[in-house]
């Protein structure tokens, strides 16, 4: 089945897909990894954060947001990185990366991008540029660590 992808800003987001993000983003982070926290945390509709959904028929089977960089410092960052539990072997993550580097690239030419990794995953990002920076610290009682990808 082909992907159909999607970025879009946050203004342009139909009640669906807001539903369609929200719900993904539960079932993984809440229910799977048993974090309970309070993903609606208002970044969601700032500045020009936009949103990358993967759909495959009507399913959103990965989605990832770039929070716009005038509101983190300086950085693109990359957060709420998810994979539909019943997408996952087929490397869609692999593609929602490679999608999210050129979507922030053209968006922000020329600025770094961050993401808050799960610290088991540092080799994943690793493949696509980013580097640790800091500490390891715990994060809803996951190890993290801050990863940062200069676009030079």
């Amino acid at each position: 089945m082909s992907i159909n992808w999607i970025c879009k800003h946050h203004t342009e987001l139909s009640a669906q897909q807001l539903y369609a993000i929200l719900r993904l983003r539960a079932e993984v982070f809440v229910v799977e990894q048993q974090c309970v926290y309070l993903d609606v945390d208002g970044q969601d509709l700032l500045g020009d954060t936009c949103h990358l959904m993967a759909w495959q028929e009507e399913q959103l089977v990965a989605y990832l947001r770039l929070l716009d960089p005038v509101q983190q410092d300086g950085n693109v960052v990359i957060g709420r990185v998810a994979t539909a539990p019943s997408a996952r072997g087929q490397g869609i993550g692999h593609k929602l990366m490679v999608q999210a580097l050129d979507h922030a690239g053209e968006k922000w030419p020329g600025r770094p991008i961050y993401l808050s990794a799960q610290a088991h995953l540092q080799g994943y990002y690793g493949r696509y540029g980013f580097k640790p920076v800091g500490e390891v610290y715990l994060e809803d009682g996951i190890p993290h660590i801050g990863m940062r990808r200069d676009l030079g």
